[in-house]
């Protein structure tokens, strides 16, 4: 069986040992907790990715917070950890932001098996299913096959058109950022607050429920057909801070059966890097 959107901890248990399982915890206000919480405890077999050295490129001040490795980059990348074409790669985090963006970058290469955990290492552990302090299994390095993109990537300048006016046949931009810093409020990450103009909001924090699994595939569908007002999910473009949680939009999308949008990388760290880009407050697009 091929999980592509999302695989519970049960599910996982039974083919664990089919699977290569990556551990990308991550925490903005403390780069190095992802490492450190790995070591103090993780799925067993799962190797460690981090967000900053290893899933963004070099940042050059007007890239992005995080900005997108090259594809070739992220091949290798998979294939160092022992990816191939016919292996299961299967990603969680706690608090479901990081695991989107490696999930949305595996799938970009072409690669079609690939799922986040639900809910992460708590449900894991809800689960009763045991955690290990040991390294990761190291498995001989990978070779992946060059495929056709499953995921799109979109530059500033595609973003840049859309923002100078709603026009029909236009992207839809979706921000998945919290509504306050949307609306430019409490903006303590980059250094100008507000939004795209013209975009919408959709915190990716909706598409969870209370114990941080994610809502059903109807309910999820049900929301983003409303937000999408008509529009085809390929003509929307997912965005938020860095590129790292509008990949959480884009994993509730394909798995409502909504695949197709785009994200767009450098998002609002990279929109707000130039000071001649408009920028819109409040609530309103």
């Amino acid at each position: 069986m091929t999980w592509t959107t999302l695989i519970s901890a049960d599910e996982l248990a039974q083919v664990i040992d089919h699977c290569l399982v990556v551990d990308c915890r991550y925490d903005l206000a403390n780069p190095k907790a992802g490492a450190q919480t790995y070591a103090q405890g993780h799925i067993p077999s799962a190797v460690f990715i981090d967000m900053d050295t290893q899933l963004s490129a070099a940042k050059t001040g007007s890239n992005g917070r995080h900005p997108m490795l090259p594809a070739d980059a992220v091949r290798a990348l998979l294939e160092s950890i022992g990816l191939t074409d016919d292996l299961q790669l299967i990603i969680y985090d706690v608090g479901g932001t990081a695991s989107g963006r490696l999930w949305w970058m595996a799938r970009w290469i072409g690669h079609a098996k690939v799922a986040v955990l639900d809910g992460g290492l708590k449900a894991w552990e809800r689960a009763r299913f045991p955690v290990s302090t040991e390294p990761g299994r190291v498995r001989p390095a990978g070779k992946l096959s060059v495929r056709p993109a499953l995921a799109t990537l979109v530059d500033v300048g595609t973003v840049e058109t859309t923002a100078r006016g709603r026009q029909d046949g236009q992207p839809l931009v979706i921000d998945a950022r919290a509504a306050d810093r949307y609306r430019g409020e409490n903006e303590t990450i980059d250094p100008i607050a507000g939004h795209i103009p013209g975009s919408l909001n959709r915190p990716w924090s909706q598409n969870l429920r209370d114990d941080g699994r994610y809502k059903p595939a109807p309910a999820l569908r049900a929301e983003f057909e409303a937000l999408l007002a008509g529009h085809a999910p390929s003509a929307v473009i997912n965005s938020c801070g860095s590129g790292v949680s509008a990949c959480n939009n884009l994993l509730a999308m394909a798995h409502a059966g909504l695949d197709g949008a785009a994200l767009y990388g450098g998002s609002w760290s990279e929109w707000c890097s130039n000071p001649t880009r408009p920028v819109a407050t409040g609530p309103q697009p």
